[in-house]
């Protein structure tokens, strides 16, 4: 596309989660930006590039809370470039980072090299800062050097066990008025588990993680956010207790926000009696309960995003047996349409609650300010999404190098066109 052109997208689905709105309308790109939107625009086609909008939906630019990148460190499970290239299939303009890379973003230094990797015109990457440096998480990590070089907040992307560290931590980034990611589990609950604890771990012989190794952290966590005041995203929620929990919380008025993963809100454990490793995920998949649970929570804001966690693994990795095999799935390419599909279309969610979850509040938890579909927006903050397009999921079509995903060799509907 060229930048100095002018398109002209005719009759096409716009949806605005921020002003909560949807029309079908005209919109007219000139020199990259919109300059016009009305229900019809009549101009001379000679020089523009004309878009049929029938069947296409124009929105902003999908926003992710969390990822892992390969690199560095790990190359062989992604590498910067298609790491970025997923990204844009995907259509996500934001993508935030989490620190658990090699080396771990503890420091400014490693912080500007991966800015500097991962500098993209159509994404804008952004990172999470470790709160810890060793292996032990008892060694803070240089906090106030990484905020002033542009973090978007902490998080080790791990549980933590010493709740007097994990109050120190908070108390020591509270000024910095940055987010604290924090993962809800107590680890010595979960212990060996690799499902959710009930009639299903028993049927299939797999060590159980029982709900309460999640909720019994969110209490813990939530009491030490009305003693600090420090704000906390409450990352990757998936029972139906936890979102009690946090309706509470809010309802008193403590500075949180949260998300769950967007496998959290399609599957529940029946699908791990095929022993299919990509649905080894960390918290496990819960019960059909907590699943609904966790759909009503992002209609009703209580869980505020729903997040991606792409996380890659190489096939050698993920092609072992079910408790041997590490934690995540890829989903930059495959969020959107699967829940597209699953949710939207069954009218299970509406089109707007779904792009609020993934564009407008990850933004939000994450301090960023949104914007409205108006005169100026860019067309790179945008994408136009097909929701009718079928492909199959496979190595060939996947821009990522990974392929950890239950739906590999499975057809899927909705893409992303530009």
């Amino acid at each position: 596309m060229k930048v100095n052109s002018k398109q002209l997208f005719q009759q096409v689905r716009l949806l605005d989660p921020l002003s909560n709105t949807e029309e079908i309308a005209d919109v007219l790109i000139t020199e990259g930006k919109i300059s016009a939107i009305e229900s019809q625009i009549s101009l001379d086609t000679a020089n523009i590039d004309i878009i049929n909008g029938q069947d296409l939906i124009l929105a902003p630019a999908l926003v992710d809370l969390y990822s892992s990148s390969g690199a560095p460190g790990h190359e062989d499970r992604e590498t910067f470039e298609s790491l970025t290239k997923a990204a844009i299939a995907g259509g996500f303009g934001q993508v935030a980072i989490l620190p658990s890379t090699i080396p771990v973003i503890d420091n400014p230094a490693t912080l500007a090299l991966l800015q500097q990797k991962l500098a993209s015109e159509q994404v804008k990457f952004c990172f999470w800062g470790a709160l810890t440096q060793d292996l032990a998480g008892q060694q803070l990590s240089e906090l106030a050097d990484l905020a002033e070089a542009g973090v978007i907040g902490f998080s080790d992307n791990k549980p933590h066990s010493n709740l007097n560290l994990l109050r120190r931590l908070l108390e020591y980034t509270q000024p910095f008025n940055l987010p604290v990611a924090l993962v809800p589990v107590e680890l010595k609950l979960q212990g060996n588990g690799v499902m959710r604890e009930g009639d299903i771990s028993m049927k299939l012989g797999l060590h159980g993680d029982p709900a309460i190794s999640e909720t019994v952290a969110i209490a813990s966590i939530l009491e030490l956010v009305a003693t600090t005041k420090t704000s906390v995203h409450l990352m990757r929620i998936s029972t139906a207790r936890g979102v009690e929990l946090i309706k509470q919380a809010k309802e008193r008025g403590l500075p949180i926000t949260a998300s769950t993963s967007w496998m959290h809100l399609l599957f529940n454990t029946e699908v791990i009696s095929t022993y299919n490793s990509n649905y080894r995920l960390q918290p496990p998949l819960g019960s059909e309960i907590d699943r609904l649970a966790l759909i009503e929570a992002v209609k009703t804001g209580v869980i505020d995003a729903i997040a991606v966690d792409h996380t890659p693994y190489t096939y050698e990795e993920k092609t072992v047996a079910f408790e041997q095999a590490p934690c995540g799935v890829i989903g930059l390419e495959l969020a959107l349409p699967t829940l597209w599909e699953n949710l939207v279309a069954k009218g299970i969610l509406s089109p707007l609650e779904l792009w609020k979850a993934l564009s407008l509040n990850p933004l939000t938890c994450l301090k960023k300010a949104p914007f409205n579909l108006k005169i100026g927006v860019p067309l790179s903050e945008l994408v136009l999404f097909n929701p009718y397009q079928k492909w199959e999921v496979n190595a060939e079509n996947l821009q990522s190098i990974a392929y950890n995903t239950p739906w590999l060799g499975k057809q899927i509907q909705g893409k992303i066109i530009r």
